[in-house]
């Protein structure tokens, strides 16, 4: 599992430095990519699960798909909504759970999900050329600060929301490192991918598309709202949709989506440490 997840890493990290991501350009992109996805499974089949030749097909099946996307596909409103609404549902649905089982307990699936971070990202970075979003794996002192006023601004409309709409509750505080780590998982890996393509990506489409920054804004938060219904049904829609506000908006202030990505990981944080 270990070094399933060391051969990822090299490809993630590329993504956060523009000057090493874009070695990866060019034709050979597509392979670098379904390696990226393979060789993690195949590492795993090495002790860890036994080889299966049909989860080996539906990994070689996401990661051609994606890679290709652009290449045999024009891009377009329609091309590029297919594939943000594609890649939720991939992430959202149970696909990896069908091609990692469980080891000991520990969800395998992950490692297919970080393969997905991996590809999206730099198929719309280095094929679809996305404007620059800020993707990286430590914010500015000026995307801590906004980032932290929004998530103080959040604080008081998402407690009301939460226990009115019953979404959550307390718990007994957990000790630090629970909440320490997963704001760090949110800040490096599952936040910054949500944030890079909710708040990086569509965001800024919706804005291009319409003109209008503030339309953009609702409409990227509504979207982010109804996602998390797949997590914990409805009572999180407005919840989330209102996080999403608040991170689109600490996006838009300060130019760079990490700003909304230290609200989103503190606002997380806070959730693990006390709620539930």
């Amino acid at each position: 599992m270990l070094a399933a997840f060391c051969v990822q890493f090299p490809f993630y990290l590329a993504a956060g430095f523009p000057a090493v991501r874009e070695r990866l350009a060019g034709r050979m992109l597509p392979i670098w990519l379904i390696a990226a996805t393979l060789l993690p499974y195949l590492i795993c089949c090495c002790g860890a699960i036994p080889f299966d030749f049909t989860a080996f097909l539906r990994l070689a099946a996401v990661a051609a798909a994606w890679s290709l996307w652009y290449i045999v596909l024009p891009a377009g409103r329609l091309t590029d909504l297919a594939f943000l609404a594609l890649t939720g549902a991939v992430s959202l649905g149970r696909y990896f759970d069908f091609v990692y089982p469980i080891f000991h307990r520990e969800h395998l699936a992950t490692i297919g999900r970080i393969s997905l971070f991996i590809v999206s990202i730099l198929v719309l970075m280095l094929q679809r050329r996305v404007a620059e979003t800020g993707f990286g794996f430590w914010p500015r002192v000026r995307d801590w600060r906004i980032g932290a006023l929004h998530f103080l601004y959040f604080l008081p409309i998402g407690a009301a929301l939460a226990f009115l709409l019953k979404a959550t509750h307390f718990v007994a505080p957990r000790p630090i490192w629970v909440p320490v780590a997963m704001f760090f998982a949110f800040l490096w890996v599952v936040g910054l991918w949500e944030e890079f393509l909710v708040r990086g990506v569509f965001q800024q489409w919706l804005e291009d598309w319409t003109a209008s920054p503030q339309i953009a804004l609702l409409l990227a938060s509504a979207v982010f709202g109804l996602v998390h219904y797949f997590y914990r049904g409805w009572s999180w829609v407005p919840l989330a949709g209102a996080l999403g506000w608040f991170c689109g908006r600490a996006r838009n202030q300060a130019g760079d989506i990490r700003a909304g990505l230290v609200t989103h990981a503190l606002t997380v944080a806070l959730w693990r440490a006390f709620l539930w």
